[in-house]
C-alpha cells in the first residue's frame, strides 16, 4: 500500500508557508461520518497550526462524496476562499457503486482545478475496507486529512505569487 511506511500527519513545519494570510474552504461528505470527521480534525488542526485564523475556516457539509464537487464549486463561486479540501470516505462494496462514486469524484474534483482559480485538495479516501479508513483518518497511518491542509497552505501559496505577494515561512 501507498501509505503502509509513511505516516500522512508528519511534515516539517520550516518547509510550509504562513498561513495566517489565508482563507480555507473545507467541504465534507456526512457519509462514513466518523473518518470524515477524523479527516477535518486533522485538516483543521494543520490549518491552525501553521497560522490559519479560526474565522478563516469555512466548512461546509455535503449528504456524500458525490455531491463534493457541487459542493466545492458553490464555495468557490460564493465565498472568497484561496483554497478548498474536499473531505469523504467511499469503502468498498459489494457492487460497483464504489467504482462509479470514486472516478465522479475525483473528475468533478479535477475539473474544478481546470475551471477555476481556487486549488481544490483531494481528501477523499476510497478503501478497501473500513480499517484501511479509520488507519488513514488519524490512525495507525496518521491523517489524510494534515496531509490534504499542507497541500492546501502550498497551494494557495502558490496562487499567490502570482499577485506578486510574498510567501512567508515559520
Amino acid at each position: 500500500m501507498a501509505t503502509s511506511n509513511k505516516n500522512l500527519s508528519e511534515y516539517d513545519k520550516a518547509t510550509i508557508p504562513n498561513a495566517k494570510d489565508f482563507r480555507f474552504g473545507i467541504v465534507v461528505s456526512e457519509w462514513n461520518e466518523t473518518i470524515t470527521e477524523g479527516l477535518f480534525k486533522g485538516a483543521e488542526e494543520a490549518l491552525l497550526e501553521n497560522g490559519t485564523l479560526a474565522e478563516n475556516i469555512i466548512r461546509w457539509d455535503v449528504p456524500g462524496s458525490f455531491e463534493l464537487t457541487y459542493g466545492c464549486k458553490r464555495m468557490i463561486q460564493t465565498q472568497k476562499v484561496d483554497a478548498i479540501i474536499a473531505i469523504g470516505s467511499v469503502i468498498q462494496g459489494e457492487t460497483k457503486h464504489f467504482d462509479f462514486v470514486c472516478g465522479a469524484t475525483a473528475q468533478g474534483i479535477k475539473d474544478l482545478n481546470v475551471l477555476h482559480n481556487v486549488p481544490v485538495i483531494f481528501c477523499v479516501l476510497t478503501d478497501n475496507n473500513m480499517q484501511q479508513a479509520i488507519d488513514r483518518s488519524g490512525g495507525k497511518h496518521g491523517n489524510k486529512g494534515t496531509e490534504a491542509a499542507i497541500a492546501a497552505i502550498k497551494m494557495a501559496a502558490l496562487k499567490g505569487k502570482d499577485k506578486g505577494g510574498d510567501i512567508g515561512y515559520h
